[in-house]
């Protein structure tokens, strides 16, 4: 909103690129405009998607255990399937799902890979290159839409995906391991036709599948908003006049400026104060940036950090 508000203003020459291979394209086009669009289709071959079982179930086995149990039924199935892509929420479900992988004996011959974003640049070039023998990438969601792996034939997914929420209780953002939208799962299952045609086990059932939301839910309605607050504010943009691409609920935007008063960032006429120019300089939520600040000034800084 504010790269298009300078486009419009003082930077007519700068030109604005918005891409995504899961917008929902409509509804951006018309808060862009004018604009151009441009759509690029590759080819996509068909993909045998099958439900796995209720995930839902009291007595199901943890997420990783099924996810071994769709490899080897694969495997056994199907001698040569391809590579496989394992979709989980994070970096722990990662570890216990590539353990349960290479304990089986049908995993023999598979390289099996972790794909997240803390691991190294070279272990994350080694998931995604060719490696001469077949291979099993256990991701997150950063497999999703961010890189395409070439040569995958099988997908099983977990399902599951870790989302940034407002959590009430402890009056910031926590990440909570939730069901993904049927749009995600749709581009999930998409990784497994790029090549040739391909096979998606979904270890949840078809009525579950049903009960989820169509899409995903825009950020901007989920999270705390003092952090996108205190930066605009910080940066001088009317929040009056501010046009959002998705507008927040009022409540949302009032609970952002209670806090920040409380901190000390804005005074009682929502302007920003000095301390609150300050806080807009660390890459942290408003919380902690004023404990920091507090920290230093009682020269009690390294406890606090």
């Amino acid at each position: 909103a504010c790269a298009l508000e300078s486009v419009l203003s003082v930077r007519p020459d700068l030109k604005l690129v918005v891409m995504s291979a899961t917008l929902d394209v409509d509804g951006l086009e018309h808060f862009l405009q004018p604009c151009t669009r441009v759509e690029a289709t590759g080819r996509l071959y068909p993909v045998d998607c099958r439900f796995m079982g209720a995930a839902l179930n009291r007595d199901a086995a943890p997420v990783w255990s099924r996810a071994a149990q769709a490899f080897r039924e694969t495997i056994r199935s199907n001698p040569e399937p391809g590579d496989f892509l394992v979709f989980m929420p994070g970096a722990y479900e990662i570890r216990r799902t590539i353990d349960a992988i290479t304990a089986l004996p049908e995993a023999r011959g598979y390289e099996v890979l972790p794909l997240h974003g803390e691991l190294s640049p070279d272990a994350q070039d080694r998931a995604v290159s060719p490696l001469g023998r077949p291979k099993v990438i256990v991701s997150t969601n950063v497999a999703e839409t961010s890189i395409t792996v070439e040569g995958v034939r099988v997908v099983i997914d977990s399902g599951l995906a870790r989302i940034a929420r407002y959590d009430a209780r402890r009056g910031i953002n926590s990440v909570l391991v939730e069901a993904i939208s049927r749009a995600s799962s749709e581009q999930r299952a998409g990784r497994a036709g790029r090549t040739g045609p391909g096979t998606c086990l979904r270890l949840w059932s078809e009525a579950e599948h049903l009960a989820r939301t169509e899409r995903d839910e825009a950020e901007v309605k989920r999270v705390d908003l003092s952090e996108t607050y205190l930066l605009l504010t910080a940066k001088a943009v009317d929040l009056d006049q501010f046009v959002w691409y998705e507008a927040p609920d009022a409540p949302s935007l009032s609970r952002a400026v209670d806090l920040l008063q409380g901190l000390g960032a804005l005074d009682a006429e929502s302007q920003i104060t000095e301390v609150g120019q300050l806080m807009a300089e660390f890459p942290l939520h408003p919380r902690y940036a004023r404990m920091l600040i507090e920290a230093h000034r009682r020269k009690v800084l390294n406890e606090v950090a």
